[in-house]
């Protein structure tokens, strides 16, 4: 799908952070996307918020009309030196904007970055019946299935399983 709208990709910045979490917030009650059961605030995510960087582990919003639409976080893979070249990525898009592209347009903004900011493996962290991210995923950025973890969230008494999915860069 092509976007019909005119957008700007940015670093995020503090004042940001409200449309963040309200964007974060909207998937929780889905069931589909993160395993947080409540709604977050805005003091939850500073520490995470102040954990990207634009060097290293990027945080970026999308604006449309100067409205946050989407976000998109680089996070560190087990935080450890050794793992420094490896990242889990994440993409989050407010409803009004869901399956008009945004999440190709941050993916492949994504992949290009990588080098500049000394990534060279991507991981994506799905649950299994996420059908639209793993389509996204796999089939048009060429991620592969690395693990598959069984029943390892409970929501709402429904055990999940977890696809964990890489890419070299």
């Amino acid at each position: 799908m092509v976007q019909n709208f005119e957008y700007t990709i940015e670093d995020a910045e503090i004042n940001d952070l409200e449309a963040i979490v309200s964007i974060y917030n909207e998937t929780i009650a889905g069931r589909m996307v993160t395993a947080d059961l409540e709604p977050v605030t805005v003091q939850d995510r500073i520490n995470w918020f102040k954990e990207h960087s634009p060097e290293f582990r990027p945080l970026w919003v999308m604006k449309v009309d100067g409205r946050v639409a989407a976000w998109l976080s680089f996070q560190s893979f087990y935080d450890r030196p050794a793992y420094n070249a490896t990242a889990e990525i994440s993409i989050y898009i407010t409803e009004e904007y869901r399956n008009c592209g945004i999440g190709s347009i941050l993916m492949n903004k994504a992949i290009a970055t990588c080098p500049n900011i000394q990534v060279q493996t991507l991981l994506g962290f799905v649950f299994a019946h996420n059908e639209p991210s793993l389509a996204l995923l796999e089939k048009k950025f060429g991620f592969e299935r690395w693990a598959h973890l069984p029943r390892v969230a409970n929501l709402d008494g429904i055990e999940r399983d977890l696809v964990i999915l890489g890419k070299r860069v």
